[in-house]
């Protein structure tokens, strides 16, 4: 089968961890939406096979970009694509991460230094190259996956992180004002996917409750690409965590720490975090 070319007339998105997750799901809703593709990931043959599907489905254009965000040649690879003003780059998504069942203070070190290097330093580096390309056209957006965890205090080093995500990109969103560039932090809670799955959580049990808790990687993506294109600067898909989101911005910091290391496993606990 031919490969779909590259269109003048067709907006590019940029999606990183695009293999599995909250990433595939970006790729897919994009490519629905009449984007070509940049994929990012490290699994070379993962990326192969998405790109053609998508390519199948949607008949856009896909580039494969196989790179490990934590190796610094390899970033600076992707943030080169980013920026490249002969291939822009229209919509940035910095969805790429994972989770860490370990305490700071008795991690092994460079699981936690791989940790910033791809929930942090990557989405930095990624966000300044494209928006540094954008800003010039006086068009673009950049969305950042964040979480509901970076909301709470003492989710772990994941729950420090993603704080970082969402201040960061709303300090991105106050600079870019008035641009025609736009960023957007989406803040999910717990999403189906098989992030929970790698690091050791059950995605949702049987009980109305639990089924509540958790959500859909279609409605996540759909809200927060609303959200996006709409120039909201957080987006927190559901109204159910739109609430929980509420509650953690009024009750003071300390009283959310003390109530979840209080809860069974308390800071021996995985974060409460999204899925990737």
């Amino acid at each position: 089968m031919s490969t779909p070319a590259a269109s003048p007339t067709r907006p590019t998105a940029l999606v990183t961890g695009a293999t599995a997750g909250l990433g595939a799901g970006y790729a897919e809703s994009l490519a629905a939406r009449g984007h070509d593709l940049v994929l990012v990931a490290r699994d070379t043959g993962r990326l192969e096979e998405r790109a053609a599907q998508l390519r199948e489905r949607h008949g856009v254009a896909v580039e494969v970009l196989a790179a490990d965000l934590a190796d610094r040649e390899a970033l600076q690879r992707v943030a080169d694509r980013v920026a490249d003003p002969a291939r822009p780059v229209d919509v940035l998504v910095n969805n790429a991460g994972f989770g860490l069942k370990q305490r700071l203070f008795d991690g092994d070190p460079a699981d936690h230094e791989r940790m910033f290097d791809v929930l942090c330093r990557a989405v930095l580096v990624l966000s300044r190259a494209a928006t540094g390309a954008m800003v010039p056209r006086g068009r673009g957006y950049v969305l950042n996956v964040g979480s509901v965890a970076g909301m709470v205090p003492g989710g772990g080093h994941y729950s420090a992180a993603k704080a970082y995500v969402i201040v960061l990109t709303e300090t991105l969103a106050g600079e870019l004002r008035g641009t025609g560039v736009r960023a957007t932090v989406v803040a999910p809670g717990y999403v189906r996917t098989e992030f929970h799955a790698r690091s050791g959580m059950r995605s949702g049990g049987r009980s109305p409750l639990t089924q509540r808790v958790w959500l859909d990687v279609d409605d996540v993506v759909g809200a927060s690409l609303d959200d996006l294109f709409a120039g909201r600067v957080v987006s927190v898909p559901t109204r159910r965590w739109r609430a929980v989101s509420t509650v953690l911005d009024v009750v003071p910091r300390g009283v959310v720490s003390r109530a979840w290391n209080a809860m069974p496993g308390g800071a021996k606990r995985r974060h409460p975090g999204s899925g990737h």
